[in-house]
């Protein structure tokens, strides 16, 4: 459903080809924020075209590459895409994080190694962090502010991480996963 909703959400601004809605997703980080296989985006666009969501509005031909279609988004296309934008804000699932169920494990293994790959994946988030940034301030200046809310809520969903995991490292390196009875250090 996220590739059907950011398809017709951009065939919105502007009329596409397949090639260049992955390029705006891309630039975007829309990657980064959801599961979205891009393989899958041909897929979406040929059931998307055959469901008359969307139709073509121009083949662009060239002898040394493959045929271009543009699309753009119907009468029934807007209907859809109104129906999974209400669906997804209506939407409130828990959040279920890979690190959850390993960190209630943790203090069962080598400390040393938990440590280390901590250390490791705090780096990798101040990158995340700091690409958000990036992404949410490149982007000012050319997508409507809907589009600057999810990037910022993006970067602001990193920080948190990052503090969390900051947290967590403090606790690791002082071996202290094992203790009961004491409340976490939240300054």
């Amino acid at each position: 459903m996220s590739m059907k909703l950011v398809i017709l959400g951009l065939l919105l601004e502007r009329n596409m080809h397949p090639y260049e809605i992955m390029i705006v997703m891309k630039e975007r980080s829309m990657d980064r924020i959801t599961k979205m296989q891009m393989g899958s985006l041909y897929y979406a666009v040929d059931k998307l075209a055959k469901e008359a969501h969307i139709e073509a509005v121009e083949v662009i031909r060239s002898s040394d590459r493959p045929d271009k279609t543009i699309y753009r988004i119907t009468a029934k296309g807007k209907t859809l895409f109104e129906q999974l934008i209400l669906q997804q804000i209506k939407k409130n699932e828990p959040v279920y994080h890979p690190l959850y169920m390993a960190l209630a494990m943790s203090r069962h293994v080598d400390q040393d190694k938990v440590e280390r790959l901590l250390a490791e994946r705090i780096r990798e988030t101040e990158h995340q962090v700091n690409l958000a940034y990036q992404v949410y301030e490149e982007h000012i200046a050319i997508v409507p502010r809907s589009a600057l809310h999810l990037m910022y809520g993006r970067y602001e969903h990193s920080l948190v991480e990052l503090k969390w995991l900051k947290r967590l490292y403090e606790d690791v390196a002082a071996r202290r996963l094992s203790e009961v009875g004491s409340p976490l250090d939240l300054s």
